[in-house]
């Protein structure tokens, strides 16, 4: 469940100052308009070290300085999280520094792997209470992992191309942010390496996102919810790891 308003999370990092918000920004999504960089740090949770029980996921959102731009809890049940595992639906509450929700990422509960180019995954990026600002949507792929963001129209602006691997040893793996042709790059999703022991005991991974400064904010939010739809299908970790 999300925090209450006004209740973060304690040691919290230093907080971003709210920059003023320009007209057609959602509100709480000021925050994005002077960032041209993200880094997504998933807590440590000592349940799923030790015991192995997949709990709910939590992130800190920090900008290139190291201040608190978001902070992110999973909203989900017992049973869901630990029989679904990574395929499981969720729905992730993105709250600014005061406590406000400023953007909800569902995810419907749907099949897995390229066997499936029926029923792909997607992900919808909504602004409160309820207004939808864009799309994360799998391309099928016998081999890569491919994905359309889309804006609140559904129509397709950018393409994120994964590696046919995803798991390299002491190494960052790197999605592609490119336009809708794949010709340029636009930006990148880096799962970050966090060293042998984090990566063999938790699911608590390390992201960088990267994208233009003068990108729509919508646009922004959307990458920022591709993020964790690529953690939760690459590299959450699975019932049967250990």
């Amino acid at each position: 469940m999300p925090v209450p308003p006004g209740n973060l999370p304690p040691q919290s990092p230093p907080m971003m100052p709210a920059p003023q918000r320009p007209p057609g920004c959602p509100p709480g999504l000021e925050y994005l308009t002077q960032i041209d960089q993200l880094l997504v740090h998933q807590k440590v949770e000592l349940a799923e070290a030790i015991l192995g029980w997949e709990t709910n996921n939590k992130y800190l959102v920090k900008n290139s300085l190291g201040q608190q731009v978001f902070y992110v809890a999973e909203e989900n049940d017992c049973c869901n999280r630990n029989c679904c595992g990574p395929l499981r639906s969720f729905v992730l509450h993105i709250q600014d520094n005061v406590g406000q929700e400023v953007i909800t990422l569902t995810r419907p509960l749907r099949c897995g792997g390229c066997l499936c180019p029926c029923c792909l995954q997607e992900l919808e990026i909504q602004s409160p209470p309820g207004t939808p600002i864009g799309y994360v949507v799998q391309t099928w792929h016998p081999f890569l992992p491919k994905y359309t963001i889309q804006n609140e129209n559904k129509q397709d602006i950018l393409k994120i191309v994964g590696p046919c691997c995803t798991f390299k040893c002491c190494s960052d793996v790197n999605f592609e942010v490119l336009s809708m042709d794949e010709t340029s790059s636009v930006g990148r999703i880096s799962k970050q390496w966090t060293g042998y022991i984090r990566e063999a005991f938790t699911d608590a991974d390390n992201f960088g996102i990267q994208f233009p400064l003068d990108l729509d904010v919508k646009i922004k939010a959307v990458l920022l919810g591709a993020c964790f739809l690529i953690d939760f299908m690459f590299f959450e970790r699975k019932q049967n790891r250990h």
